[in-house]
């Protein structure tokens, strides 16, 4: 599966997104944390979060006995950069000329 598609599939769920949200908030989580904050079992979350490690947006990091959760924004940017941006940047300048015109017609007013 293309990486676009595992972060497409990871996002598809509101709670990756969740997850997602509250490392955001506050990163390098333990899974018993993220636990605490969803009304679900250890094995579902542990689940979800193995979604968000194979479509790279958590990574894991041992420190001791825990094992850290880290938000990696990047897959999320490079998803941006690819699918969302090139659509919205030619409507935007659109926009922004048709203000344009339309506020330099009310100055010749």
């Amino acid at each position: 599966m293309a990486d676009d598609d595992l972060v497409f599939k990871a996002l598809a769920d509101p709670t990756r997104r969740f997850l997602l949200d509250l490392l955001f908030a506050r990163d390098g989580r333990t899974l018993g944390e993220l636990e605490a904050e969803v009304e679900m079992t250890r094995f579902g979350v542990m689940k979800h979060l193995r979604l968000l490690e194979d479509a790279g947006l958590v990574v894991t990091r041992r420190s001791g006995r825990e094992k850290l959760h880290f938000l990696d924004p990047v897959p999320i940017r490079m998803v941006h950069d690819r699918w969302i941006d090139k659509y919205t940047e030619r409507h935007v300048a659109a926009l922004v000329d048709l203000k344009n015109e339309l506020e330099s017609e009310d100055d010749d007013r």
